[in-house]
């Protein structure tokens, strides 16, 4: 459908109509994330197309950790690099040297909006004008390019901080890819023979919360919940980090263990209350993309590198604030190992 300009994208850039993917409602959302979702599909997400591009990502990540020859660093601009250059590849078919000026301007900009952004409120006009105007279309790029960075790129950080803080924990999962994998490239496919790895990363997920507040909603029509009276329109804010770490649904909620998601026989259990893409409709469009992120980066790392802290440093599990929640920066330290 051929983009429009005018009327509409004035109107939305004067903020009369929210635009995007994220902070739009309404028949827009509906419009915009439906063709979010056939988009992804059509550029391969979900399917081989898109796992050959992460690990073709991979080796670049890989090679530039290899670089620094274990000396310690602060990975944020590179795991962020490596995790946009997935979103810029969907987005705009190429992908940027983790040392682009350009580049890291831009994921300066990322990093600082999540911080800045607190909880954003929307109401929506819906009207009858084009929805694919140029503004609209370039705020949903921003979106995608923000949000497919920002959560995915925390999450690894707090699963090679939690691998520092626990090592038992990184040499079961580094006993279990030598295992399954052994020294070729990790595939989609390999999950369901990895119940431990894929326990430790749900672990991750659900420890880090990376949004325990997600995107303000609004009640559609008058509702009654739990004796309390929401006229329609009321703004509603939850808290997945109440699901994430509830004591009646979690043995040990407030600590890092794996087993939450296993069985007494090692094999990966779910879980209902496993919720960090939100829940219903309005849950994460990308979500099929992060999980195929997650896994694929996560084990290639672990496959490559042993992660440690350098000497001396104290490890901080207290989350930074902000729209999402990363660890505080960290240095790290990446011993290869093969």
């Amino acid at each position: 459908m051929k983009a429009q300009s005018g009327l509409s994208e004035k109107k939305c850039r004067s903020g009369e109509h929210t635009t995007g993917i994220l902070f739009s409602n309404g028949d827009r959302w509906k419009v915009m994330r439906k063709f979010t979702i056939s988009k992804f599909k059509d550029l391969g997400v979900g399917n081989k197309i898109i796992e050959n591009k992460i690990n073709e990502e991979c080796d670049f990540l890989v090679e530039k950790i290899k670089s620094i020859e274990g000396k310690p660093f602060e990975l944020i601009m590179i795991i962020s690099g490596a995790l946009a250059n997935i979103i810029m590849n969907i987005l705009l078919g190429q992908r940027f040297d983790y040392q682009d000026p350009i580049f890291l301007h831009l994921l300066d900009i990322i990093d600082k909006g999540s911080r800045l952004l607190a909880s954003p409120m929307v109401m929506e006009k819906n009207d009858n004008e084009s929805i694919f105007h140029n503004y609209n279309l370039k705020v949903l790029s921003v979106d995608l390019l923000g949000a497919g960075t920002e959560t995915a790129s925390n999450t690894l950080r707090w699963g090679l901080l939690l691998m520092m803080k626990y090592p038992d924990i990184q040499k079961n999962v580094q006993i279990e890819i030598e295992k399954v994998i052994g020294l070729n490239h990790p595939q989609g496919e390999h999950r369901k023979s990895m119940p431990y790895t894929d326990a430790v990363i749900h672990e991750i997920q659900k420890f880090g919360t990376i949004a325990p507040i997600p995107i303000p909603r609004a009640t559609t029509q008058e509702v009654t919940f739990r004796g309390y009276h929401l006229p329609k329109g009321t703004y509603v804010m939850s808290l997945l980090a109440s699901v994430l770490r509830d004591k009646d649904h979690f043995e040990k909620p407030d600590e890092f263990y794996p087993e939450h998601f296993l069985d007494p026989q090692g094999n990966f259990v779910k879980r209902e209350t496993f919720i960090p893409f939100s829940i219903g409709k309005r849950r994460c469009a990308g979500e099929t993309l992060a999980k195929m992120e997650l896994f694929l980066f996560f084990t290639r790392l672990l496959q490559n590198f042993t992660f440690q802290p350098p000497p001396g440093a104290v490890l901080d599990l207290t989350p930074a604030s902000g729209l999402t929640s990363p660890p505080l920066p960290y240095d790290i330290c990446a011993v290869p190992r093969i």
